[in-house]
């Protein structure tokens, strides 16, 4: 099992990719089709557009690779800190991801009570369904006690904070996992059942499928010294990145186009199709933008930026999700109205968030601090 430390271009090239995931999740939540809830088998309930295939291309394929990278990179990253206590690490753990975790839901409940206040405010809640119950409870004015309590704790209105709970449960299940590994039968057992969760979508409050299989992953290639640097002779990215384009634009066609001829299939076809374009997007991005990574990680500007990934991943919903309709409304007269919205929006939140987290970060570093768990105050990972 290797101990070497990560070369100076693997450390960048996780910031890179930590940064462009949470930068592409913006884009990802902003999606604004009829549909707009994704599961790798959405079917988008309209008629195929150049817009509508835009956005679906990109929001539930291309982008995708997104949360199991960082999935692999954590799992990756807590392995390679063996040599620290366990109990140390979870302690640590719970203060960089469940104290902000539980902070950032209960802004997520204060901000939509806040805006609730205001009648335009609660249409945009309602209509954006983030905090629907049933058919006539679609405001937090509407919840009882508990189920505030429920949703600060189990269920955030930020609801891209999922990451950060079960990452943390993955943490707390860090010696099983690995205990797993190290035995031939039960690391067989282990990925065959992470496997068939994570085609399966399975996922539930501390488990689910895709962030167990991609974790475990990352902390496999770490112990087992995987070739991180350089791909091996079936991890060609030039293949593996036809494939990805290939699916994902195949995917989008069946979903517009292929229920009346598909049928009921069309769903599992859908589904397999999605798990295959995520892992060759995987290998793909991760071996072959080698000279974008250098070359963004060479600009100052750009490692400033990258400092921000946490707050803007915590940041930016339900921001996102209350302002698609006001972006559309605002693009209303023009022809392509959402492709407009779809491209300005996150470009507009990415900026409010880079923004006012630069501000807390210089104003009130002590808060800020408390609110990222210590990150975005240095240019390494």
């Amino acid at each position: 099992m290797t101990t070497s430390p990560l070369s100076p271009f693997i450390s960048s090239k996780f910031r890179f990719w930590s940064f462009m995931a949470m930068a592409l999740l913006v884009v990802v939540h902003e999606y604004n089709l009829n549909v707009r809830y994704l599961q790798p088998w959405t079917l988008p309930g309209e008629p195929l557009t150049l817009t509508g295939f835009t956005e679906y291309f990109l929001a539930n394929g291309i982008l995708r690779f997104r949360i199991p990278m960082l999935f692999i990179i954590s799992g990756f990253l807590f392995a390679m800190n063996d040599y620290r206590p366990y109990k140390q690490r979870v302690k640590k753990r719970f203060r960089t991801l469940i104290i902000p975790y539980l902070i950032w839901s209960a802004l997520g409940i204060l901000f939509t009570w806040l805006l609730e206040l205001w009648p335009y405010g609660r249409e945009l809640v309602a209509n954006s369904h983030v905090v629907q119950v049933d058919d006539s409870r679609m405001l937090i004015h509407q919840y009882h006690w508990y189920e505030i309590i429920l949703r600060w704790i189990f269920r955030p209105i930020p609801y891209q904070l999922w990451f950060i709970r079960v990452l943390f449960f993955y943490n707390l299940a860090y010696p099983l996992i690995l205990w797993c590994l190290n035995h031939k039968v039960a690391r067989w057992i282990f990925f065959t059942v992470a496997i068939l969760l994570w085609l399966g979508t399975f996922g539930f409050t501390i488990v689910e499928g895709e962030g167990l299989l991609f974790f475990t992953l990352g902390v496999w290639i770490r112990k087992k010294g995987f070739n991180i640097e350089q791909p091996g002779r079936f991890l060609n990215p030039l293949g593996w990145g036809i494939a990805f384009v290939t699916l994902a634009a195949i995917k989008t066609l069946l979903a517009f186009t292929g229920e009346p001829w598909m049928g009921k299939a069309v769903y599992p076809v859908l589904t397999l199709m999605h798990k295959v374009t995520v892992f060759s997007g995987l290998v793909a991005c991760w071996y072959g933008f080698d000279r974008l990574v250098s070359w963004s990680m060479g600009k100052r500007w750009f490692v400033w930026l990258s400092a921000f990934s946490f707050i803007i991943y915590v940041g930016h919903a339900p921001m996102v999700a209350y302002c698609i309709d006001p972006a559309l409304e605002l693009f209303r007269s023009f022809q392509y109205d959402r492709m407009l919205a779809f491209i300005t929006l996150p470009v507009a939140i990415l900026v409010f968030c880079i923004g006012a987290g630069w501000l807390l970060r210089t104003l009130v570093p002590k808060v800020y601090s408390v609110l990222t768990g210590g990150r975005g105050f240095s240019a390494t990972i």
